[in-house]
């Protein structure tokens, strides 16, 4: 099983859901020659001296896909199967869901190969400090604005963000968002993924005529995204009755005490052991008989050997590319309705952009605002993919790409750039 989910290549997973929309929408030879490739590629060495005084070489990628309707933006991850494939086709996913929710900006992704986990806090700084001085020429507010993604977080930002503004002399917080309110963050961010993905599944149950309340959630992942949502889920109603991390798998029928979880997962960093539950298998969790399927963990969750055992009435993508083209056509002949990932964990960037336009204005939002700005785009991006769902009769992936390839290729014939 784990061969398999090494074997699904992100890149190519990218490239042929974009082929396949752009095959869907008719797209110009020229205009896929202009769109479909990232303009830059930085691979750099990060050289780290270690705590036990020896250097250590990681090696750090970013990828600047496509800044035709704004600066890039994109996360950082630090994690041990990071690959240049990986942040090119994470890259192209933020070009389409920039464009999806209607944002001025592009798509860019950065990431270095490491193991976190077993690196202390000094070390993890040094290295931040030492990829970003390696990308500096890429970076910018007005050029690309890294964020948070798997295992980054708010610090990370901070030494982004500090490292960045010693080589000009002056606090630059516009350089990342997701950084601590202390330093130019907005209110709000953190949780803007999930709660995104919680807009998104409203206006799934909406339009399947389903309720939310009483019906049954299962959530691959209980990072940042998929705890945030399972909580969301739980206050509007819904009977979270599985969860997984990376240590392993809990289930309750009768559903789960969310915020008890939450508590312990920040106490002990896992969700193995909680009380009145039961461990599953990961396996057992994505073929749980559930309304809703929520799968916040990484690439290739979902893939042609498993996907006939999914039961869920509804898959939101919190995490990136977790289906592969082939369990999603899979999927679509089960009749199981997919909110695509360029749409469902759209949230982080649009609150990502609220966070550059606050700092690039030095005027900061209540948090109350910023919930009511992000559910007013991600209810309307829903509306603008269900509208050509229903009217092309494609699946919701193909109608979100196309919604934001379509974005991406009006700017390019605009601007008319053809070599």
């Amino acid at each position: 099983m784990i061969a398999t989910a090494v074997a699904a290549n992100a890149y190519d997973v990218a490239l042929e859901n974009f082929d396949t929309a752009a095959d869907a929408m008719g797209l110009d030879a020229d205009v896929r020659e202009m769109i479909k490739y990232p303009e830059r590629i930085l691979t750099v060495t990060v050289p780290v001296k270690m705590d036990n005084g020896h250097i250590h070489r990681f090696e750090g990628y970013r990828v600047q896909h496509s800044m035709v309707r704004g600066p890039a933006k994109g996360g950082i991850r630090y994690h041990p199967q990071v690959t240049l494939d990986e942040v090119k086709a994470l890259a192209m996913w933020m070009t389409w869901k920039c464009a999806v929710v209607n944002i001025p900006f592009g798509g860019a992704k950065g990431g270095i190969t490491c193991n976190p986990k077993v690196m202390s806090l000094g070390e993890l700084e040094r290295m931040t400090r030492r990829y970003t001085s390696a990308i500096l020429p890429l970076i910018g507010p007005e050029r690309d604005i890294p964020a948070p993604d798997v295992y980054t977080n708010s610090q990370t930002m901070a030494w982004i963000m500090d490292t960045y503004s010693m080589t000009k002399g002056y606090p630059i917080p516009g350089v990342v968002t997701g950084k601590p309110i202390s330093l130019g963050g907005s209110l709000g961010r953190n949780e803007a993924t999930g709660r995104g993905v919680f807009n998104t599944i409203e206006c799934a149950c909406e339009f399947l005529k389903m309720q939310l309340k009483g019906s049954t959630v299962a959530v691959q992942g209980f990072g940042n995204a998929g705890s945030i949502a399972a909580q969301l889920l739980y206050d509007a109603g819904a009977k979270v009755i599985a969860v997984s991390d990376s240590t392993g798998c809990v289930y309750n029928r009768n559903g789960l005490n969310v915020p008890e979880l939450i508590h312990m997962k920040a106490l002990c960093g896992h969700v193995e052991g909680f009380p009145e539950s039961e461990p599953i298998s990961p396996a057992e969790l994505l073929a749980l008989n559930c309304d809703i399927l929520v799968p916040a963990a990484l690439e290739n969750a979902i893939r042609e050997d498993n996907a006939s055992s999914v039961k869920a009435k509804i898959v939101a993508e919190a995490a990136n590319g977790p289906i592969t083209p082939a369990a999603d056509r899979i999927m679509e002949a089960k009749g199981i309705f997919v909110i695509p990932d360029i749409l469902c964990n759209a949230g982080g960037v649009t609150v990502s952009y609220f966070e550059w336009v606050q700092d690039e204005q030095h005027l900061f939002w209540e948090a109350q605002d910023v919930y009511n700005r992000l559910e007013r785009v991600m209810k309307t991006a829903f509306r603008d993919v269900l509208k050509i769902h229903t009217d092309r009769k494609v699946p919701m992936r193909i109608a979100a790409n196309i919604l934001g390839i379509g974005r991406v290729a009006e700017a390019v014939q605009i601007r008319s750039i053809y070599p």
